[in-house]
């Protein structure tokens, strides 16, 4: 079986963050937030990492600058999370393993969970495991739905929980691992018959399941993994708790 591929969402232009630069290129502790992410994809053993970019392409590509790990792929209109993923298809096609897909504005994602992720892959033959999280206040984010044998059933949306779904404090945290092949196969059902016209890739899962697959979902992401960066404010947040924890001592 080949070594785990990542793919990284950094194609956003952040709109939130009121600027021209490209969110994922806001330093954090005087580096852009996404190559933390970067390092702690590579710590956790993977060896070619999928960047995928969009808004102001050749900014990122400049700033980032060349490594063997690297490979940029374009995606030239901004189409959702899913279709970030399918641009990478040229390069995934010929892959037998893992990949795993992160987000780029995430720069406290850590090494443990990313190797706990692919473990867990490697050992239940899984088509797919989400990283989750249990939250106090899990308000605004997808809902993790288990069985009564808390198998994993679905994700649900905020705006489509009923009462009793909005009690559920584990949720999605846009953080997967996939098998490759499987993976194609779901992007090929993706559909965008929704209120943006965009192809999410956290439809993936449950088309896999739909279809039989091992689905899971693992809550190992630490409480820090939630600190995502959509704007100024965030990304204040994220960076004492980067220099609290001793990133860049």
């Amino acid at each position: 079986m080949s070594q785990p591929i990542a793919i990284i969402l950094a194609a956003g232009k952040g709109t939130r963050m009121k600027s021209d630069l490209p969110k994922v290129l806001f330093p954090v502790l005087d580096r852009p937030m996404v190559e933390f992410v970067i390092d702690a994809v590579k710590a956790a053993g993977v060896d070619r990492i999928l960047l995928v970019v969009g808004y102001r392409a050749d900014e990122v590509k400049r700033q980032i600058g060349e490594d063997r790990h690297l490979t940029y792929v374009l995606q030239e209109q901004q189409l959702g999370t899913g279709h970030a993923v399918q641009v990478c298809r040229d390069e995934l096609v010929d892959h037998d393993g893992a990949v795993l897909v992160v987000t780029g504005d995430s720069p406290l994602l850590q090494v443990s969970s990313v190797k706990s992720l692919l473990d867990r892959y490697e050992s239940e033959d899984t088509a797919c495991v989400l990283g989750t999280q249990h939250r106090n206040d899990p308000t605004g984010l997808g809902r993790i739905v288990r069985d009564e044998n808390e198998q994993f059933v679905g994700i649900v949306e905020e705006k489509d929980t009923t009462d009793e779904q909005k009690r559920i404090t584990e949720v999605n945290m846009s953080t997967y691992v996939f098998d490759c092949q499987q993976l194609l196969h779901a992007l090929d059902r993706l559909k965008n018959d929704n209120q943006q016209g965009e192809y999410y890739i956290t439809d993936c899962p449950g088309i896999m399941l739909g279809e039989g697959a091992n689905v899971q979902a693992l809550p190992v992401l630490k409480p820090c993994e939630a600190l995502s960066v959509n704007t100024l404010d965030q990304l204040k947040v994220v960076e004492d708790e980067m220099r609290k924890m001793g990133y860049g001592s």
